[in-house]
């Protein structure tokens, strides 16, 4: 691992999520009520999240991002109205821990991509997005965010 960029195989991963389009100014609201439509969700079948919950970003077009809004599961479960159960595919990833502000994430995003191309791999378009916190719990300066990449 260098510069806190990994790559590894990862197995499939259950998850109950909401499919939808965002610009990116809308974004914290969007993610907040769909993980509570979620968070309800799971809470009404007596379940919990496996870990922190994500965004998949499908495209980067910040008027009009393809989204995949949810929480990882620790099995499939069926989902309700819009609330989809789906996966997180099998696969290669590369992924980065990063520590600061939403607004800064341009950089590791550009320091993996520069990895992926170093290390003969091609990213397959889809970036995940986990969050450890949110700025309605800690500073700015404090928000931690796993970046994932699926990579071929």
């Amino acid at each position: 691992m260098k510069d806190g960029i990994e790559m590894k195989e990862e197995k499939a991963q259950p998850v109950l999520s909401i499919r939808t389009r965002a610009a990116v100014r809308d974004l914290p609201r969007i993610i907040r009520e769909n993980y509570g439509k979620i968070m309800q969700y799971l809470e009404k079948i007596g379940q919990q999240p496996a870990c922190a919950p994500f965004v998949a970003y499908y495209n980067m077009d910040m008027e009009d991002l393809d989204l995949e809004i949810g929480f990882p599961v620790l099995r499939p479960l069926d989902g309700s109205g819009e609330i989809n159960r789906s996966e997180i595919p099998a696969g290669k990833y590369v992924s980065m821990m990063y520590k600061g502000p939403y607004a800064g994430m341009e950089k590791p995003y550009n320091d993996m991509m520069k990895w992926i191309g170093e290390h003969g791999y091609k990213p397959k378009g889809i970036a995940y997005e986990y969050y450890y916190n949110s700025p309605m719990e800690v500073p700015e300066s404090e928000l931690l965010t796993r970046i994932v990449m699926a990579i071929e």
